[in-house]
Parts: C-alpha cells; structure tokens; sequence
C-alpha cells in the first residue's frame, strides 16, 4: 500500500504493510534487521505501541478513524513503550527519520492509496 501525506503532497510509504490480524499486530516489526526507506507497516486497530524485540528505531505516527495524525513519536528506540492514545485508530509505523524528511505534522492528513 502507498501512503502519501495530503498536507505536503509527500510519499510516507510506497510499501506499507497492513497488520490487522492479532498476530500480524503482535509479530509487527519484530526481529527486522532493517526497515528501507518506502517501507512501513500500518497496525490496524490500535493506539499503544513497543519496541521490544525490536533492532532498529521508527518513527511512529498515530492515526484517529480518518487517518489524520493525531500523535508523533520520532526516533523510537527499541525496547521502549509508547504512551495510549486514545483517539488512535491505528499506528503507522515507519523508518527513522521520516517524519523529519516529509515535514509531516500533527493534523496532517494521510491518503491510503
């Protein structure tokens, strides 16, 4: 799946993953040695992440029903906790360094395409 930030018109991922079953979410990035630029997996539903078992760090964007991004976290380490959100819907989460890439923001809408 591609997915593009409406807002600046910029390509977030043009190889997202969907994780919607239970263990599609819990397995998510675990074990990757690596996450490419374009990559990317979108959790579907959730509003909590982790990073344990994690090798690499991600930029994390919570999404609420619309895919508007309601929360950001950049750079998150492995073996770390993010906060609930509770208006999350679903996660996407991506390469470090996205974020700061794309200048995407809170508010900015996504396109799932």
């Amino acid at each position: 799946m591609k997915i593009i930030n409406s807002s600046g018109n910029m390509i977030l991922g043009g190889n997202v993953s969907v994780a919607k079953t239970f263990f599609g979410r819990l397995k998510g990035l675990m074990f990757r040695n690596r996450l490419d630029d374009g990559e990317g997996l979108l959790i579907v539903p959730c509003s909590m992440i982790h990073t344990f078992f994690m090798k690499i760090s991600i930029d994390v964007l919570f999404l609420d029903g619309q895919g508007t991004v309601i929360y950001i976290m950049e750079n998150l380490p492995p073996w770390k906790c993010s906060p609930p959100v509770s208006k999350a819907a679903s996660v996407l989460e991506l390469p470090a360094g996205t974020v700061k890439k794309t200048g995407t923001c809170t508010k900015d809408r996504l396109i799932f395409d």
